[in-house]
């Protein structure tokens, strides 16, 4: 299926490894120049050099605003321009525990970056989409929006806010060419899992394929194939919602879950 993306130009940040490290892989080979970020600036030049084809790196902190401006400055200079898609894909687990163990720099922790950094970036490159009449936002949420879990509420939150956030800038520049769609992922083998299952391990004294296989019953019975999600998986969903084929498609959420949400 061609997507017509070829000459197109994207950001896709958190970038540096997981799903955004794998959607820049797609979108690069659909013919996409990218611009790829992160906060580690030498694990993203080693995963940039692992991408095929050359991308625009920068490193930058999206918790900061000042570095969400010079990322703009950066990125617009080494594309040419304003990429006309933005992935905002950057995220941490954050605050774990339950409710009453976790303090307000917990909490503020993790809504800075995986709810407010995806503010700072769609809001520093969504007026070069309007002036271009043309553009695709895809945000990344978690099936932890939909049913959360008692032992990491400030990401359930945050998560459930990225939602809301997708679904106002959905209804607000439509009618300028800009669609804004969502992905739900769950449980896929990232970093971000890899540390939750070494731990959960370490925790137990079992293997790490023991307690992901644990994991799978005890907590995600819902993942009718029994495994985690791969990255490009949840990539391959975002790509096409960049898509002139997903040209239809507007404040939708795209769970690339399992079956894990049990609700319709």
């Amino acid at each position: 299926m061609d997507l017509s993306l070829r000459g197109k130009t994207a950001l896709v940040t958190g970038a540096d490894s997981g799903i955004g490290w794998h959607t820049a892989r797609l979108l690069l080979e659909e013919g996409v120049r990218v611009a790829v970020t992160d906060v580690d600036a030498d694990a993203l030049a080693r995963s940039a050099e692992q991408l095929p084809g050359d991308v625009v790196a920068v490193a930058a902190d999206l918790t900061s605003p000042d570095d969400v401006a010079r990322l703009k400055t950066e990125v617009e200079a080494g594309l040419g321009g304003g990429p006309g898609i933005v992935v905002a894909s950057a995220g941490i687990t954050g605050a774990q525990g339950l409710f009453h163990e976790i303090d307000d720099e917990g909490w503020m922790t993790t809504l800075q970056t995986d709810l407010m950094s995806q503010v700072r970036t769609v809001r520093a490159f969504l007026g070069g989409m309007r002036s271009a009449g043309w553009g695709r936002v895809v945000l990344l949420s978690s099936e932890d929006a939909f049913q959360p879990y008692a032992d990491e509420i400030p990401y359930c939150a945050a998560k459930a806010g990225v939602l809301a956030l997708m679904k106002g800038l959905s209804k607000t520049y439509a009618s300028e060419g800009v669609l804004v769609n969502a992905v739900a992922p769950a449980f896929i083998a990232t970093p971000m899992t890899d540390a939750m299952m070494s731990g959960r391990a370490e925790q137990r004294g079992t293997s790490v394929d023991e307690a992901i296989s644990s994991f799978l019953v005890e907590e995600r019975p819902g993942m009718q194939l029994g495994r985690r999600g791969e990255p490009e998986e949840v990539a391959a969903a975002v790509v096409f919602l960049c898509s002139e084929r997903a040209s239809f498609i507007n404040g939708a959420t795209l769970r690339v879950d399992s079956g894990s949400v049990q609700t319709i």
